[in-house]
């Protein structure tokens, strides 16, 4: 009886998992504007200790309040929407390309290290 149950536990998991739907992102090309946070730090080993606690449950905003060195800090990194030529080239390149709701790997721009977290686009 254990076994029917797990055979057709299996095939509905299954079944759900075929069926699904999965979103692609679109071209990048698609999007003219982006609505992202950062946070800027003065190094590649703070913006991947920083970037380690996010990934581990921490809230973006809340590292971005007590760590970011840039004043958007103080919202949470928000910087709101933006379009292309707007930001230094390494950050939009990076913006434009993440997912929403991702956090980057450190970037490095002229103005220090950066992580940044997409929230939509448009």
């Amino acid at each position: 009886m254990k076994k029917i149950f797990f055979v057709i536990l299996t095939l509905f998991v299954f079944s759900l998992i075929s069926n699904a739907k999965v979103e692609v992102e679109s071209p990048i090309s698609q999007y003219t504007q982006v609505k992202a946070a950062h946070i800027l730090v003065s190094s590649e080993s703070r913006a991947k200790a920083l970037k380690n606690r996010i990934d581990n449950g921490e809230s973006f905003s809340e590292v971005a309040r007590k760590y970011s060195a840039c004043p958007s800090g103080e919202f949470g990194g928000n910087l709101g929407y933006f379009e292309r030529g707007k930001m230094v080239k390494e950050f939009e390149d990076v913006a434009f390309s993440l997912p929403v709701g991702v956090v980057s790997d450190p970037v490095q721009t002229q103005f220090g290290w950066h992580l940044i977290k997409v929230y939509d686009k448009r």
